[in-house]
C-alpha cells in the first residue's frame, strides 16, 4: 500500500495516512446516506478486505453496510442496500439505530464476531452478531446493558473463557476501559477496569475507549485506544496504545504517555463532528507486522493509516 509522505504532518509519529484518504465517503455509496465512518474490518482467507461501515442515513439513524476491496484501498464494491438494518421489532434496543461495529475472527468457531452499539430511548446497548460471510448474520441480541459501547472480543479464549473489552458510561463522569468474560458468548461477568483516563489535563484525561480489537503479539496484547481531551472549543479525539499481559489481559504491562495519531488533515478536522480520528478496524498484511488501520474521520468519512506492529511496540518501550 502506498502511504502518504509524513513530512509537515506533526501528528503522524507512527501511523502513515494513505495518499488516497479519505478512501470512502458518502459519495461512494450506491444509495443516499449522510456520512460513512467507523468501520469494522476483516481480511478474508481469499485476501479480500471487508469493511463493515457505519452509514448514517438522512433521518439521523445509522445502520451497517459492507464494502469489499481486493487490495483494501481501491475498487470498493459496496452492497447495493444496507447489509444490517436496525430490527426494533425483534431487538427493541435498535430503535434509534445501530453503529460502530468491531469485527474479530474466532478461529475456534470458524466465525467472525461482530460487536456493535444499539441505540434506543433507554440508552446505548452492546449487541453481538456472528457471521461467516458478511452476507448473513446470526444476531445474539444485547449482551451488556446500558450504557455501554466500544466493545470487541479477543480472538481466542483466555483461560478457557471468551473475553471482551467494553466501555460503560459512568454517572460520575469519565469513560474507563473494562474487561469481562463468558463461557457461552451470551452471559458476561467478572467485570474489571483495566485502563482509566489519565489524571490531569492530558490528551486522554476526559475519557478513553477501545479503538481496534486487541492484537496478539509475542510481547502481549496490543491495545489501540482513543483518548478524549475536552477543550474550550470542544472535544479532540486522538489515538494511543497500551500493552496487556498475554495470559491475564486485565494487567496492563505498559501504556504510552503520548498520542501518536490525531486530527490533522482537513477531512479529520472538519465534518459532522470535527477533530476526530476514530480507528475501529484493522487488517494484517502477509508479513504479520504491517497493520492497515481503518478509522472514522470527523464522523463523516473513512481513512486508512498504516504502521508496523514492531514499530508500535518499540514506541511503547520508549514512551511507556
Amino acid at each position: 500500500m502506498q502511504a502518504e509522505v509524513r513530512t509537515q504532518d506533526r501528528t503522524a509519529l507512527l501511523l502513515e495516512r494513505h495518499i488516497s484518504n479519505p478512501i470512502l465517503t458518502a459519495d461512494d455509496w450506491p444509495y443516499p446516506v449522510n456520512s460513512v465512518f467507523n468501520p469494522g474490518a476483516a481480511r478474508l482467507p481469499s485476501g479480500e478486505t471487508v469493511l463493515l461501515c457505519r452509514a448514517e442515513d438522512r433521518s439521523g439513524h445509522s445502520h451497517l453496510c459492507v464494502a469489499r476491496s481486493h487490495d483494501g484501498v481501491t475498487d470498493w464494491r459496496i452492497d447495493e442496500e444496507p447489509t444490517m438494518l436496525p430490527d426494533p421489532k425483534r431487538f427493541p434496543e435498535d430503535a434509534w439505530g445501530i453503529e460502530d461495529a468491531r469485527v474479530v475472527h474466532l478461529e475456534e468457531r470458524g466465525q467472525y464476531a461482530v460487536t456493535f452499539t444499539s441505540l434506543c430511548s433507554a440508552g446505548t446497548v452492546l449487541s453481538l452478531a456472528m457471521t461467516e460471510d458478511f452476507i448473513t448474520f446470526d444476531r445474539l441480541g444485547a449482551v451488556l446493558p446500558v450504557d455501554n459501547k466500544d466493545a470487541a472480543l479477543f480472538p481466542r479464549k483466555i483461560d478457557g473463557r471468551w473475553a471482551m473489552i467494553h466501555r460503560p458510561f459512568s454517572a460520575a463522569g469519565g469513560g474507563h476501559i473494562w474487561m469481562c468474560y463468558s463461557s457461552d458468548l451470551r452471559h458476561w461477568g467478572d467485570h474489571k477496569v483495566i485502563l482509566s483516563p489519565t489524571p490531569g489535563y492530558r490528551w486522554d484525561s476526559s475519557k478513553i475507549g477501545l479503538s481496534t480489537p486487541p492484537i496478539e503479539t509475542a510481547q502481549g496484547w496490543l491495545l489501540l485506544y482513543h483518548g478524549v481531551k475536552t477543550t474550550a472549543c470542544g472535544a479532540i479525539y486522538r489515538v494511543g496504545a497500551a500493552l496487556l499481559d498475554l495470559d491475564d489481559p486485565t494487567k496492563c504491562i505498559r501504556r504510552g504517555s503520548d498520542w501518536f495519531l490525531g486530527p490533522h488533515a482537513d477531512y479529520e478536522r472538519v465534518g459532522d463532528v470535527g477533530n476526530v480520528v476514530f480507528p475501529s478496524g484493522y487488517t494484517l498484511d502477509d508479513d504479520n507486522d504491517r497493520l492497515n488501520i481503518y478509522y472514522g474521520a470527523a464522523d463523516t468519512s473513512i481513512g486508512l493509516a498504516t504502521a508496523g506492529i514492531s514499530e508500535i511496540l518499540d514506541w511503547l518501550n520508549r514512551h511507556g
